[in-house]
């Protein structure tokens, strides 16, 4: 099984992921750590993305997106989670990683970025701000 699980920075993807990771005894991979596969990165994504097709009807696997382009990435069969947090939350979430600073030019770069993902086709959709992981997974049809 895949597990998309897409969003942007700060949203609340990780924090989602640890539930059916755990739960499924799943592997997770974040943004572009498959390039640890291979010395190229063009082997490095062939390598994961035989890995993700493998994956659809085998041992479960967790991609944490955060890049559009990432999306391509993802076999067919892969469900696909959303993770949407409003954008007071994001800046918070990412002036917290910061130690309480936010310089104007990520705050900016947040803004641009927020609702990259609206729009999209996803099985699920999970409010990263308000929702609660274990809560959300319960409500999972992953089987």
């Amino acid at each position: 099984m895949v597990i998309g699980i897409i969003g942007e920075n700060c949203a609340g993807k990780s924090t989602l992921a640890e539930e059916p990771a755990g739960r499924l005894g799943a592997q997770i991979v974040s943004g572009k750590d498959y390039l640890r596969m291979a010395r190229s990165e063009s082997e490095a994504e062939a390598l994961f993305r035989k890995k993700l097709e493998q994956a659809v009807d085998g041992e479960p696997i967790l991609y944490v997106i955060s890049d559009k382009e990432q999306l391509a990435l993802l076999p067919a069969g892969a469900k696909r989670i959303y993770v949407k947090a409003d954008l007071e939350t994001v800046k918070s979430r990412f002036r917290a990683r910061l130690h309480g600073n936010l310089p104007p030019p990520v705050e900016q770069m947040l803004e641009r970025k927020h609702g990259l993902f609206d729009g999209g086709q996803y099985d699920y959709v999970y409010d990263g701000a308000h929702g609660s992981p274990a809560d959300f997974c319960d409500g999972l049809e992953l089987g």
